[in-house]
């Protein structure tokens, strides 16, 4: 079953989406409460609402399928990594801390946006990138799960992009703390909500979720990969956030940016240069992930604001002058 978030009319409504349209909730229920409910209280629910009237899906703003407590991004990529590690830091390669474990950033709820938002670019910023990826949302509560046990807590999957400013980027990572301002204006999450057990047909025999992912720039298609390219399957990305934690119902975990064109930035690592060029406002971005469905954003202009001003010199006196 597929759920949504929309706005049409003025009002928010949460509900199911069909071939016929847009099939709405209760006014006071939301997608994250029906992911809190469980699984089989939210098919139950969304059965019923499927008796309501529908809304044409064009007639509609699609909104994030839910508001998410907590976002998490992996980089579980091998190639992304190979080709991003190039034009992010010095060097390139693979470093083998990569191998060992998953590794994730938290980034921004606040930031999130609809299926076909317009997308800004963030102030100062002239290495305007995306990042294709698949998110898992978490469906039940739990701490120090199995990876056998994680699968059970996944609710469903929907498509991210993690819109990333790189040269805001390339500076913070050399400060060793990794991604922030550079990942924390806008992530697009949709169209909808596609719970886990309409995906079970593309699992591999090694478990993993065989889905074409595709990425296009006014219409030409610049990235193409297989979600099953993964370095860990979702359920171990959820068990690790969990490992020694915990992870809540409607949790957010992106599987990083998939290869071979995933991103702007690991093209220009592979090629040397800034091939295919910067995002610039004007240029639509087209994610199609194959059993849950595309997402359309145009950039814009952003804010123009003044220059972050650099730390002073700091003395290093330890008693307050007299």
């Amino acid at each position: 079953m597929r759920f949504a978030t929309w706005e049409h009319g003025g009002t928010v409504r949460a509900g199911v989406v069909n071939d016929h349209g847009l099939h709405a909730l209760p006014l006071d229920v939301t997608v994250l409460d029906l992911v809190r409910a469980g699984l089989p209280a939210a098919l139950e629910a969304g059965t019923d609402a499927l008796s309501a009237a529908p809304v044409p899906v064009e007639q509609a703003r699609l909104l994030p399928p839910l508001q998410a407590p907590t976002v998490r991004d992996f980089v579980a990529f091998e190639e992304h990594v190979e080709g991003v590690v190039r034009t992010m830091v010095d060097g390139g390669g693979v470093v083998p801390e990569w191998y060992e474990a998953p590794t994730f950033y938290f980034t921004n709820p606040y930031a999130l946006l609809g299926a076909h938002d317009d997308v800004p670019v963030p102030p100062g910023s002239q290495l305007f990138d995306f990042e294709l990826e698949v998110a898992a949302v978490v469906g039940k509560d739990g701490a120090s799960l199995t990876p056998e046990q994680a699968r059970e807590h996944i609710f469903g999957y929907t498509v991210l992009n993690d819109w990333s400013a790189r040269d805001l980027q390339r500076r913070e990572m050399k400060v060793n703390l990794g991604p922030a301002k550079g990942k924390d204006s806008a992530t697009t999450l949709g169209p909808w909500l596609v719970t886990a057990d309409e995906l079970e047909s593309y699992r591999d025999a090694d478990g993993f979720l065989a889905l074409d992912l595709r990425v296009s720039v006014n219409g030409v298609e610049i990235g193409q990969d297989l979600l099953s390219n993964m370095g860990w399957p979702f359920e171990e990305l959820v068990a690790y956030a969990s490992r020694g934690s915990e992870v809540r119902a409607g949790d957010v975990l992106g599987s990083g940016t998939c290869g071979n064109g995933g991103c702007l930035a690991e093209l220009w690592g592979t090629r040397g240069e800034n091939a295919p060029p910067p995002l610039q406002p004007g240029d639509v971005v087209e994610m199609t992930v194959e059993g849950i469905g595309t997402i359309r954003n145009r950039v814009v202009p952003g804010l123009q604001l003044p220059a972050v001003r650099p730390a002073r010199q700091r003395p290093r006196a330890r008693k307050r002058a007299q």
